[in-house]
This record gives C-alpha cells, sequence and structure tokens, in this order.
C-alpha cells in the first residue's frame, strides 16, 4: 500500500502506521526519522539539514523534498510506504505530487484521520514518556506500574513540555491553520479517505476495506 496519512498531532497517525505495515511489509516514513538517518548517515543532504537544525532554523522544503526522494528510492519502498505526518503544508503537497509522478509512483489514499479536539487533548495530557528509553505511557489507561518509574528500563516517566494542555491547543491551532487545508487538497485530487478514528482498530478496519486488503 501507499499511503499518506493525516490528521491532528494524537490522531493516532503513527499506531495507525506500525499495524498497516505489519499487513504487507511496506514502511513507515517520517520527516523526522528521515531527518535523523539522514543526519546519522553523514550525506551531503543530512550534514546540510544538520546545520539548519543546529542554527535552530527550519530545515527547508527544498531539502526536506531531497532527503524525501532519496528515501523513497530506497529498496524497501518497493513494497509500499507510509507517510506519517507528512506533508505538512501545501507546497509540500504539490512538491510531493511533482516528485511522485517522476518516480511513476501512485498513492492509493490519503487518509484523514479525524479525532475530536477534546479527545485529542484528554489522550495527549494523560500521556506519558520515559525520558531514557522513549517507552508510552498513559495515567488513564496503561500506567506505568510504579508511579513515575519506567516498566522497561527503569527511567524516569514525565510529562513532555508540548503535552500540556495549552502546549497541546496551540499545536492544534497550528496543525488547523497549516496542515488541515491538505484535505481539501486531496479531496480534488481524488484521493482522500476520511475516517472517524474513533480508535486505531477502527482505523485500520477502515482502510482495510477501502483498499480491499
Amino acid at each position: 500500500m501507499r499511503l499518506i496519512l493525516l490528521g491532528a498531532p494524537g490522531a493516532g497517525k503513527g499506531t495507525v502506521a506500525k499495524q498497516l505495515t505489519a499487513i504487507d511489509g511496506s514502511v513507515q516514513i517520517s520527516t523526522g526519522d528521515i531527518l535523523r538517518a539522514a543526519v546519522k548517515a553523514g550525506t551531503e543532504l543530512g550534514r546540510r539539514a544538520e546545520a539548519a537544525m543546529k542554527a535552530g532554523e527550519l530545515v527547508s522544503d527544498d531539502l526536506i523534498m531531497g532527503i524525501m526522494e532519496a528515501r523513497l528510492r530506497e529498496p524497501d519502498c518497493q513494497s509500499g510506504f507510509l507517510l506519517d505526518g507528512f506533508p505538512r503544508t501545501l507546497p509540500q503537497a504539490e512538491a510531493l505530487k511533482e516528485l511522485l509522478a517522476r518516480l511513476g509512483v501512485q498513492l492509493d489514499a490519503a487518509v484523514n484521520l479525524n479525532v475530536p479536539r477534546e479527545v485529542i487533548l484528554d489522550r495527549l495530557t494523560t500521556r506519558r514518556t520515559c525520558v531514557d528509553c522513549g517507552a508510552i505511557y498513559n495515567i488513564k489507561s496503561k500506567p506505568p506500574k510504579v508511579e513515575g518509574i519506567c516498566d522497561q528500563c527503569g527511567g524516569k516517566v514525565v510529562q513532555r513540555d508540548d503535552e500540556t494542555e495549552e502546549a497541546i491547543s496551540k499545536r492544534l491551532d497550528v496543525y488547523q491553520e497549516k496542515t488541515a487545508p491538505l484535505v481539501d487538497f486531496y479531496r480534488a485530487e481524488g484521493l482522500l479517505l476520511d475516517i472517524q478514528a474513533t480508535s486505531s482498530e477502527v482505523a485500520v478496519q477502515a482502510i482495510r476495506a477501502h483498499l480491499g486488503i
């Protein structure tokens, strides 16, 4: 499958992507992951991205698209890919359309995971993260066995600074302004699959039904 996963922070894109990749061997791709991989590999694009990030600047669309093209040309993407949280803006969507046409790749769908704002706020404000190994917990549905201590590595489990109610509200406002217009873009392209994603299981079932897998 070749999918774009759209949705606000906390909509469950990462969780849905992991469940889908287990079905047919598609690979999950996020801009954060490919930027880190390019930096680690020391490629020319990676060095330029690292310089921008160290300077506290945003990585330019041209640079991101160069790294994305290199990633999509890698052999494991032949089995399919899921773009997790990319593109984020209309210019990126236009650039991705041109890139995929150049590569001769056809998207199956752009999946929009619709989750009510109050549900996202509840999900993220109750989420906790291990500072050492990155394990994710939820104080309501999946708390650590010992409060504040990671089950897996014994590290400290904390609430991230960007997961307070104020920070999340700001992130959702930015998403609504910058990224939500992509829904209309992909609707006009005839690729939009709009899902009321009350849970990752519901979302995965809807996507499988749409793709016939």
